[in-house]
């Protein structure tokens, strides 16, 4: 028996079974600081868009109690009610926007530091060897991420589509409502029905252009697709168990079988995007 089949010295050009550890330890530590800093990025960028809001805000608050300071609509008011409001407006305005540019630094250092990190965690990956079980186990784990990346993608276009949905649906019973109360006396009635109605009309719009209901299921679609063949390759299941239970698919079979179909339904996932995107552009053109 030979040294590489006995467990003894690694075969010539493989590499020892403590190196390959030491690599998965290293690249497990680089994806886990890429994430740090991938969360970290999020939450600046949370961050910055409540300052730009809060920004706003101000503004235009303090547009409105300028303008009331002019017009004089607080004459029989003291003057600490007439201007004290406006000076604290126009602070916090200014403190929002100092928030805002230090914000934006930071936001730029922390762009920085997530391409660095995911250049550690390529070059973490790429010391991995790639004719070994732990390339593609890695590539299994990984694809848990990709389930929740589509899930969270599915769950975003259902929010989406619902509250279009209940947009749509209470105005248009609030909009016949206020024509049934309205024979066109009321001009201010007129006025929020006439909005309302096209408020309704631009909502159901957007929800048949962007088609976010059959976007959310193609993506859990496909996340649940990922996930069940995931669970089959670990436990020896249906396709992955082999011809017969005297010849079971060893575990490299099994996840290079596994990482073929992720990589098909990969595409036909990208292949249903572009078709709802084609499908988009040829009702435009028919519309025109």
């Amino acid at each position: 028996m030979t040294a590489g089949m006995d467990g003894g010295s690694p075969l010539p050009g493989r590499m020892s079974e403590d190196e390959e550890r030491d690599l998965q330890r290293l690249y497990r530590e680089s994806t886990k600081t890429h994430d740090e800093r991938v969360s970290e990025l999020r939450a600046a960028k949370t961050w910055q868009r409540l300052y730009i809001l809060g920004e706003l805000g101000a503004l235009a608050l303090a547009a409105l109690f300028g303008y009331t300071v002019v017009v004089g609509l607080w004459r029989d008011q003291p003057v600490i009610t007439r201007y004290v409001g406006l000076v604290i407006l126009l602070g916090l305005a200014t403190l929002m926007g100092r928030l805002w540019l230090k914000t934006r630094r930071e936001l730029v250092a922390k762009n920085a530091a997530v391409r660095v990190a995911l250049s550690e965690r390529q070059t973490a990956a790429a010391k991995l060897p790639l004719d070994s079980p732990s390339g593609l186990r890695i590539y299994r784990e990984a694809s848990l991420d990709l389930i929740e990346q589509y899930r969270h993608g599915a769950s975003r276009n259902r929010r989406v589509h619902n509250c279009f949905q209940v947009l749509i649906i209470t105005g248009s019973i609030v909009t016949s409502t206020l024509v049934a109360m309205n024979p066109g006396a009321n001009e201010v009635l007129g006025i929020a029905t006439s909005a309302l109605s096209a408020l309704v009309g631009v909502s159901a719009g957007i929800t048949g252009y962007f088609k976010f209901r059959e976007r959310g299921y193609n993506l859990q679609s496909t996340a649940d697709d990922i996930e069940k063949h995931y669970n089959a390759s670990q436990f020896m299941l249906d396709d992955y168990a082999g011809p017969d239970a005297a010849h079971p698919l060893s575990e490299a079979e099994r996840l290079r079988k596994f990482a073929r179909f992720v990589e098909r339904l990969k595409e036909e996932q990208r292949k249903r995007e572009l078709q709802l995107e084609q499908q988009s552009s040829a009702g435009e053109e028919r519309s025109a």
